[in-house]
């Protein structure tokens, strides 16, 4: 989703908590991966694989110049065939330790054996963000945590795209201090949805 959708998708939103609370677990991402310099290990259920945000964070990271942002996709099924950066399997959340970060998004109760190893990487000292339906155990791992419910106005799709927009704003200054044509088109976006000046 591109900075003119994004900014349109926060006006629709205007008055929910969504855009603040997405800015809130963006901004615990950003502050969990960019001092130690990446190690961001993103992870879904069985039932669903974060192909999507795993994307957007490798987009934001580029624009925003923050390559702590690009995640590691940790699959549940690995084939012999997989490219490698399609080839880490659950193994590697297991062995996560101090200085990661594993995003688990789940908007259903992930199996026992995904648990214990987000649990294991937590015990390691890896700081443990979640995103989903709001299983209470799911969220008892958490660090830090952004619940998306069934009656909520919005999906977990939308709250990803939010979240990961936010997650690359205000990066690392470009080279000389340009503004890139993204930034440029942000700031044009945020402008065209402002609401006009009231007159009296």
């Amino acid at each position: 989703m591109d900075a003119v959708r994004v900014a349109l998708l926060r006006d629709v939103l205007a008055g929910t908590r969504w855009p603040q609370d997405a800015r809130r677990f963006a901004l615990a991402l950003r502050s969990s991966v960019v001092p130690h310099g990446g190690g961001l290990l993103l992870a879904g259920t069985e039932a669903y694989e974060p192909w999507h945000l795993a994307a957007h964070l490798s987009d934001e990271s580029a624009w925003s110049g923050l390559p702590e942002l690009a995640p590691t996709l940790v699959r549940h099924r690995v084939a012999a065939g997989d490219p490698a950066h399609l080839a880490v399997g659950l193994g590697r959340i297991a062995a996560a330790g101090r200085g990661e970060t594993v995003l688990l998004v789940a908007p259903e109760r992930p199996g026992e054996g995904l648990l214990e190893r987000v649990h294991d990487a937590r015990r390691a000292g890896a700081r443990v963000l979640t995103l989903g339906g709001g299983d209470p155990e799911v969220g008892g791992l958490a660090h830090e945590s952004l619940v998306v419910g069934r009656d909520d106005e919005v999906d977990l799709d939308i709250v990803q795209h939010l979240v990961s927009a936010a997650a690359g704003e205000n990066g690392r200054p470009p080279a000389g201090g340009r503004h890139t044509f993204r930034d440029r088109l942000a700031r044009l976006a945020d402008r065209l949805t402002q609401p006009p000046p009231a007159r009296w």
